[in-house]
């Protein structure tokens, strides 16, 4: 039953629910020790799933969790990031691209808008983009579902750990045919598998790079404003 209510969440991983990830949030469901209220990114229409399927009546979303919205995405400022890896490290599905001391980008095609990236970052440079109008559809979800979880499996893969396979989360969705479905886990882990020359931990950021980038931001947004 927990996978079967993990395959109808969003797999933004964004904690919102106040569980770590979207499984521990269906994990949570399935027990009884959470409601099915908690996920702003699955909107009203993602209760009133989860609600058919456990035979429940369907309400709103609690607003404590967060409520419904267009989905967002998150932006790098370029030129103001120092390359500290830190939003590399927090970011669920490896939408982050990045070295150390060089400049990161985010895949905006991959970016859940979990936000989790925000906090981290030393020099605020990451801001969220609104990228729709309006808030997702059921089906727009479930797809960005698909990608996102397949993200997000193959992270735990390249870092050891173990959670409910993409292939078999896929196959649980609403009109899914199970022979349609050809990615594993091992196929996944492989494809993540990062380059063994990779350094095991990023160098630290000084304090004065941190305020270089700062002074640099600042030069250019100034810069901008004043058009020349």
């Amino acid at each position: 039953m927990a996978a079967r209510i993990d395959a109808l969440l969003p797999q933004t991983q964004c904690t919102r629910c106040g569980f770590p990830t979207c499984r521990a949030y269906a994990d949570a469901i399935a027990t009884g020790e959470a409601d099915i209220d908690r996920c702003p990114p699955g909107g009203a229409d993602g209760v009133a799933a989860l609600a058919h399927l456990l035979n429940v009546a369907t309400k709103p979303l609690d607003p404590a969790y967060g409520i419904e919205a267009p989905p967002i995405v998150a932006v790098i400022d370029e030129d103001v990031c120092i390359g500290c890896t830190k939003c590399i490290q927090a970011c669920p599905v490896d939408a982050i691209v990045g070295a150390a001391k060089r400049m990161h980008t985010i895949i905006a095609a991959e970016c859940t808008g979990c936000e989790l990236c925000l906090p981290p970052c030393p020099v605020d440079c990451i801001a969220l983009v609104t990228i729709a109008a309006a808030p997702l559809s059921r089906p727009e979800v479930l797809q960005r579902a698909v990608l996102a979880r397949m993200r997000f499996e193959a992270r735990n893969a390249r870092k050891g750990a173990v959670t409910v396979g993409a292939a078999e989360a896929a196959m649980l969705l609403p009109g899914r045919d199970k022979s349609s479905t050809t990615m594993t886990n091992e196929s996944i882990a492989a494809s993540a598998a990062p380059p063994k020359d990779l350094p095991t931990a990023a160098p630290p950021i000084t304090r004065s790079a941190v305020l270089a980038a700062i002074a640099r931001g600042k030069a250019r947004r100034a810069k901008d404003a004043d058009g020349s």
